[in-house]
C-alpha cells in the first residue's frame, strides 16, 4: 500500500475518530461540538451555526456562552403561511435594541457572534468607544421577497434575517445607515467595517451597495445562499 493512499484512508478515518471520541481535539476543531461564541470564526463555524436549525438544545448551548437575553416562542402550526419553528425573542445583551426581535436560532446565534467580535471591535478602533444600541427595522414579516405578490417567501417570513439601520456610541452620537454610507468619513469606514464583518456571521449581507431597497439598511440572514453585498 503506498504512503499517499494511507495517508488518504488516515484522513478519511479522522472524522469518525473525533466523533466516537477516539481522539481528542479542542471544541473549536472539533464539529460535533456546541460552538462557543466567543471563539474566533473558523471553516466549521458555518456548519455548526446550521446545525442550530434543527436542533434547539445546541442553539441552548451555544446561546449560553453569549450575553444575550432571549424568551423562546412557540412553534406556530405547520399551516402557517410563514410558520416559524426553533424561534427566540432577542431581547437585548451588551447593547441595547431598539426594540426586541424575533429571530431563528441561527440569527440569534449569528447575531451575538457578529456584535461581540465584529461590531464592538469595529466601533473601538474607529471611535475608541462601544456601541451602546442596535438600531433595527424588524426581522420577522410574512411577506414575499420585496414584498411582492408572487414570488418566494422572504427570509423575514420565517425570521430569519435581521435589518440594521443603525447604531448608537457611548457617547451619544448616531451613526445612521441612510446618511453615513455615501461618506467618506469615519462613520462611513465604521459601517463599511461593521458589514464586512457581517459577512463573516452571517450567510447572506445585502446594503446600500447592492439597490436602491437596502439604501438605509443592512439585511442579515442565515439562508441558503452566500452573499456579501
Amino acid at each position: 500500500m503506498s504512503r499517499l493512499l494511507i495517508i488518504l484512508l488516515l484522513l478519511a478515518a479522522a472524522p469518525v475518530a473525533v466523533w466516537r471520541g477516539w481522539i481528542e481535539v479542542p471544541d473549536r476543531w472539533n464539529p460535533w461540538a456546541p460552538l462557543d461564541i466567543a471563539e474566533p470564526v473558523n471553516f466549521l463555524t458555518r456548519y455548526k451555526l446550521s446545525r442550530l436549525q434543527s436542533d434547539p438544545t445546541l442553539c441552548v448551548q451555544a446561546l449560553a456562552t453569549s450575553t444575550v437575553r432571549y424568551s423562546v416562542q412557540a412553534d406556530s402550526p405547520a399551516d402557517a403561511r410563514c410558520p416559524l419553528v426553533n424561534v427566540l425573542r432577542v431581547q437585548g445583551s451588551e447593547v441595547r435594541l431598539s426594540s426586541s426581535f424575533l429571530a431563528t436560532c441561527p440569527v440569534a446565534v449569528a447575531f451575538a457572534m457578529f456584535e461581540r467580535q465584529a461590531l464592538q471591535p469595529a466601533a473601538q478602533a474607529a471611535f475608541g468607544q462601544a456601541v451602546t444600541q442596535v438600531d433595527h427595522l424588524g426581522s420577522f414579516a410574512c411577506r414575499n421577497v420585496y414584498g411582492r405578490s408572487e414570488g418566494r417567501l422572504s427570509q423575514h417570513a420565517s425570521a430569519n434575517a435581521l435589518d440594521i439601520a443603525g447604531f448608537r456610541l457611548a457617547d451619544g452620537r448616531r451613526i445612521n445607515v441612510l446618511k453615513d454610507w455615501p461618506g467618506d468619513d469615519a462613520n462611513a469606514r465604521f459601517l463599511r467595517d461593521v458589514r464586512d464583518g457581517a459577512c463573516k456571521h452571517f450567510n447572506t449581507v445585502l446594503g446600500p451597495d447592492y439597490n436602491a431597497a437596502h439604501r438605509n439598511h443592512f439585511h442579515l440572514d442565515m439562508g441558503r445562499w452566500s452573499v456579501c453585498r
